[in-house]
């Protein structure tokens, strides 16, 4: 036999052996207690259990009596102090019959909610487990409901999200679907169902977004009614959010395309739809003055904050305390009658008519709101427009290009740091340099600067400076810094018609910006409530103060270049011999928006006016007042220092742990040392405000690392050397002498 034969057999015995192998030999490990047998039948006597607790369940749970008008209640809101500011939640609601209500726009809410209503038994196993699912493992609350499911939740249970409420719901459901008609559901629904603005049941929701009544509703106006259940206050087109617009279209061209499928719409009739604009809302009594813009403004905030639904926090039960000072209150309400208010005639004049305001203040050490100007009346202008952020932000947003440059170590296109001291050609339209695309923005009034100081770009709010300087540190870099000091940049372009301040902000937003440059980079998001209680549950709120979103150096570096604007730039208006105060200001394109944000140690406030025409289109403030122009260091830094030196207590410095920019230059003022409220007379500018020849001598930029670098202990620097380069005029005019009113920005 040769040595292939002898392997073959040898393997073949091998095989012999392995087959006549005793298969029963004692298992080790975890299959001693794992096997398929032992799984499949764990499996299925847990389906077992499961279907016998379901049986008894279903056998146990009776349909309860409706309870949700019962249970509702009204929300208290408070001021700081304990004083009460509003009460609301009186139930807005009108039962109406379903033949009250046109057969197109009841498929609205099945096409939007449940197109397998007239189908299913009232539950939806899938939906329902994986709501369950998600309550468990704290993962949200739960959706794909049936109407049946969401009935009963509305009129027989509660809003919690626990698993004992889903699963008597499902229970409930089934019951209700065997006992009652598919019709009674549908009325039950879409009458107990809320759709925001105080509104409970169709017929206060027809009356609420179109004044009509529930049986003259259109098949699109009903569809924005379906479509605005899933989320009220944000669907809401009046005031909802670019976003919040985006997502109500599209919910609502979903509802009518569901409706084309099941054959409940003609695809003709569908393709001649547009979409209903709801009219604006109509204040409910007792939110006259400022009270409507807080009760609405703190409801937004604590919807956004918490994992309430709206119609939980309807429900009512519960008291919100702002943090809203009310002698605070009550003096920026003050500041804005007498610096702005009293000095236009609405009435008579257009361009008076157009202006709005709106103002925030913020605590920078606690993140709290102190006090808030939403508008002229809730009742006639409702729109709050200290959180309205469809104006653009204009040069209030240069302080963030500096902040990115120190924050990232940024040099110029020579190879220099750019620290306050570090030198730009200001000359106005000169093309941006190493950008992607063409860029070459005019200085206001195309004033000419030639070689300037990066403190003195920002105390006259030179625009081609900034727009290098954001080129220099990488738009990317300067939104990234932007974002991370506050502002909601997302998915905006880097590019760099950004560094004028095109994107939009609110003045809310703006006061949670400098608050955090002011708290020395810590992280400060605005907090209009301080607290939420309810007898049944503990609603949490996150911590206004977050973490160290850039270096102490570069927002203490920011501070003090700041209080060169105020010192010797565009927010002169402001100054006081006895307070140090940090600012800038902004005007934006074509006037439509004017901005001061500015602060204090202990105060931060932004005050906005913009240029609002019919149907809230943006509009030009040209001419407003009686000026050719409404700027920054108008009106609006009037109104920030009739509110500031009112509402701050006594004097405080800056703890400025930087060796950059101008710090605090002491004031001059032989009449007074107390805090001085600047009138709105306009003022001429110091001497050396205006484009004179270029000095022969230019001075070096500064040293500075890579990233800036704090002096061991807070220190104070020196104001800026005299001999730094004046700005050059070649083309342009001087410095308008009236920059007390509309001086440049």
């Amino acid at each position: 036999m040769g040595r292939a034969e002898e392997r073959q057999a040898r393997q073949r015995g091998a095989r012999r052996a392995a087959r006549k192998r005793p298969s029963g030999g004692k298992r080790t490990g975890i299959r001693r207690f794992f096997t398929w047998k032992k799984i499949l039948g764990t499996f299925f006597a847990f389906c077992l259990l499961g279907m016998l607790g379901f049986v008894v369940l279903y056998l146990v749970v009776d349909i309860p009596k409706g309870n949700a008008a019962a249970k509702m209640q009204s929300n208290v809101y408070k001021y700081s102090n304990g004083d009460v500011i509003a009460r609301t939640g009186d139930v807005n609601r009108e039962i109406v019959d379903l033949d009250k209500v046109p057969t197109e726009v009841q498929k609205t809410f099945v096409a939007a909610e449940n197109k397998s209503f007239y189908k299913d038994e009232g539950i939806d196993f899938k939906g329902t487990a994986r709501g369950v699912l998600n309550t468990v493992t704290g993962k949200g609350k739960q959706g794909g409901s049936t109407i049946t499911q969401q009935y009963v939740k509305n009129y027989y249970l509660s809003q919690d999200q626990t698993v004992s409420r889903k699963l008597k719901e499902l229970v409930i459901s089934l019951k209700v679907d065997r006992e009652k008609s598919k019709d009674d559901i549908l009325a039950g629904y879409i009458n107990t169902s809320y759709y925001g603005r105080g509104a409970y049941g169709i017929q206060a929701a027809a009356q609420a977004y179109y004044s009509v009544d529930a049986k003259d509703l259109s098949v699109q106006q009903g569809a924005y009614l379906a479509a605005l259940l899933q989320a009220p206050s944000q669907y809401d087109y009046s005031s909802a959010t670019p976003t919040g617009r985006k997502l109500v279209k599209a919910r609502w061209n979903y509802v009518l395309d569901n409706m084309v499928e099941e054959d409940w719409l003609d695809s003709g009739k569908r393709a001649e739809l547009k979409f209903p604009k709801p009219h604006d809302p109509k204040a409910p009594p007792g939110r006259e003055g400022q009270i409507g813009y807080l009760v609405e403004e703190a409801k937004r905030e604590v919807l956004r904050n918490s994992n309430l639904s709206e119609a939980e926090f309807e429900a009512g039960g519960y008291t919100i305390t702002l943090n809203i000072d009310p002698d605070k209150q009550k003096q920026l309400e003050k500041a804005v009658d007498a610096k702005l208010n009293d000095k236009l005639d609405r009435k008579k004049s257009k361009a008076d008519a157009r202006v709005q305001a709106g103002a925030a203040s913020v605590d920078p050490k606690t993140g709290k709101v102190l006090a808030m100007y939403g508008g002229e009346d809730y009742v006639k202008h409702y729109t709050n427009n200290a959180t309205r952020r469809d104006y653009q932000s204009a040069s209030t947003f240069k302080p963030l290009i500096l902040a990115a440059a120190l924050e990232n170590g940024s040099k110029t296109q020579q190879g220099l740091p750019i620290t306050a001291s570090t030198v730009y050609d200001g000359t106005s339209k000169r093309p941006v340099k190493g950008g992607d695309v063409a860029f070459a923005p005019p200085n206001e009034d195309d004033v000419n600067y030639g070689d300037v100081t990066v403190q003195k770009a920002m105390n006259k709010s030179v625009n081609s400076v900034f727009a290098q300087m954001g080129v220099d540190v990488g738009m990317p870099k300067v939104m990234e810094t932007a974002g991370k000091l506050g502002m909601d940049v997302k998915g905006l372009p880097a590019v760099p018609a950004q560094t004028l301040g095109s994107m939009g902000a609110s003045p809310l937003e703006m006061a949670g910006v400098y608050a955090t440059l002011d708290n020395h980079g810590k992280k400060v998001t605005p907090a209009l409530v301080g607290s939420v209680e309810h007898k049944d549950r503990t609603v949490d709120l996150p911590d206004p103060i977050g973490d160290q979103v850039v270096q102490r150096g570069t927002a203490d570096s920011i501070t003090s270049v700041l209080t060169g604007v105020v010192d010797d730039g565009t927010g002169r208006a402001v100054r006081n011999p006895s307070q140090d105060v940090a600012g800038k200001t902004g005007t934006s394109d074509d006037n439509k928006s004017a901005w001061f944000t500015g602060y204090t140690p202990k105060l931060v406030t932004s005050v906005g006016l913009f240029g609002e025409g019919d149907k809230g289109k943006q509009v030009s403030m040209k001419g407003a007042g009686g000026f050719p122009r409404i700027n920054g260091s108008g009106f609006p830094a009037d109104i920030w220092a009739a509110y500031t030196f009112d509402a701050m207590g006594s004097p405080s410095s800056f703890d400025l742990d930087t060796n950059m920019g101008a710090a605090i230059a002491p004031v001059p003022d032989p009449s007074s040392s107390a805090p001085k409220d600047p009138s709105s007379t306009p003022t001429k500018p110091e001497d050396d405000d205006e484009p004179t020849k270029k000095p022969t001598n230019t001075p070096t930029p500064t040293k500075s690392s890579t990233t800036p670098t704090p002096t061991p202990t807070p220190t104070r620097t020196t104001p800026m050397p005299t001999t730094d380069p004046n700005p050059t005029d070649t083309d342009g005019p001087p410095d308008d002498p009236e920059d007390g009113l509309f001086g440049r920005d």
